[in-house]
């Protein structure tokens, strides 16, 4: 490990206990949601106390629950890149890999409340029934043989941005639903070294832009989180929460992760 000891964890919601030099008094006592705690940090969120740059405690509206602001975090941050890095999507087509994951979900809400026209895909047809009822008619399940002709009856002119978790995975099938001159936001891929259909993605004249959230400028995270606080704030962004543990119970709920769940996994920390 990079240090002797860490703590893990990057995001939460709580209230500011103290502050540091230079930072408002007055925000001391406020209810705030945090990212990215244990970047490039030992310290991170599972625990009583954790000390963030004053840019990462992001204020949370009295009416948003703290498991909502707990669940914005990294994926929020995330999200919203893959959504906004490439400019605004105002009625274009947005087609959302992995719609059921933590930073898919997000992304689809996002895009949507952004006035984009979204499309969605989940691996398994039994899935379906798991997507939100606004995006379920727009969702495609990749195990279908028809699930490029079914995207592109969706969006006959092609798709304007995909959210893509699976790179190597959805090359070939995003290269036949992509328009010209089309973005691919990856923030993930199964294989380390992922082959595309180089040639075909040039002449659609496509950009594939990757995506590390640790790594986004300080102030692209800011404008993320403003703008996930703010769609949170008026309704148009939620989470779904499969299970809250105790702290002490950390190493079940890593195991509750791992054996796969669509909802977010909480900790709740003690007084």
């Amino acid at each position: 490990m990079p240090y002797p000891r860490v703590i893990p964890h990057s995001d939460a919601a709580g209230v500011i206990d103290a502050v540091g030099e230079g930072v408002d008094p007055q925000q001391v006592g406020q209810r705030v949601w945090v990212h990215g705690a244990q970047s490039y940090r030992p310290f991170g969120t599972a625990a009583q106390f954790t000390t963030v740059p004053a840019q990462q405690a992001v204020p949370l509206p009295e009416h948003l629950g703290d498991e909502l602001g707990a669940s914005f975090g990294i994926p929020g941050i995330t999200a919203h890149r893959t959504v906004f890095a490439d400019g605004p999507v105002d009625g274009k087509v947005v087609l959302v890999h992995g719609v059921l994951g933590a930073v898919g979900a997000v992304a689809a809400q996002l895009a949507r409340w952004a006035g984009a026209i979204v499309l969605a895909t989940v691996r398994r047809s039994e899935d379906l029934d798991q997507v939100d009822s606004w995006l379920r008619s727009r969702t495609v399940a990749l195990d279908r043989d028809d699930a490029t002709a079914t995207i592109r009856t969706h969006a006959p002119d092609g798709v304007d941005r995909i959210i893509e978790v699976a790179l190597s995975d959805n090359a070939d099938l995003d290269n036949a639903v992509v328009a010209n001159g089309a973005v691919i936001a990856a923030y993930a891929t199964n294989a380390e070294r992922p082959e595309i259909p180089f040639w075909p993605l040039l002449f659609n004249n496509v950009t594939l832009r990757m995506l590390g959230s640790d790594d986004f400028p300080a102030g692209i995270k800011s404008q993320a989180a403003r703008d996930v606080t703010d769609a949170a704030a008026v309704g148009a962004l939620t989470v779904d929460v499969a299970a809250c543990y105790p702290l002490a119970e950390i190493a079940q709920a890593h195991d509750h992760v791992d054996a796969g769940s669509r909802g977010r996994v909480l900790l709740a920390i003690p007084d």
